[in-house]
């Protein structure tokens, strides 16, 4: 019966050393994976005024391209507006001169 009494507490003691690896393991990956997690963190932290300046570059890009495009809008609009202006000149000229006419008689 010391025998086996023997057997069953060096088991146990076994048991209680793998339970103690596995624990010392665990703790150990718990860890390194915040280690990772801090680092990773800090390294996204670098690179955020990265990103602003590219968000704030390609927005900028964008308003500019915009404010061309606008502008090519309004210098067309205003040929347009100049031709029509200059189609209808003798138009009101004569308008005006009829005017003036009417007035006087």
């Amino acid at each position: 019966m010391d025998d086996t009494l023997k057997r069953l507490l060096d088991a146990e003691m076994r048991a209680e050393r793998l339970a103690q690896q596995a624990e010392a393991e665990q703790d150990s990956l718990i860890q390194q994976a915040m280690a990772d997690a801090k680092a990773e963190n800090e390294r996204f932290g670098v690179r955020i005024p990265e990103l602003q300046h590219t968000f704030v570059a390609k927005a900028e890009e964008r308003a500019e391209q915009n404010i061309a495009e606008l502008r090519r809008r309004y210098d067309e609009r205003h040929v347009q507006l100049r031709d029509q202006a200059e189609q209808r000149e003798h138009e009101a000229l004569e308008a005006a001169f009829q005017i003036l006419i009417g007035l006087e008689h």
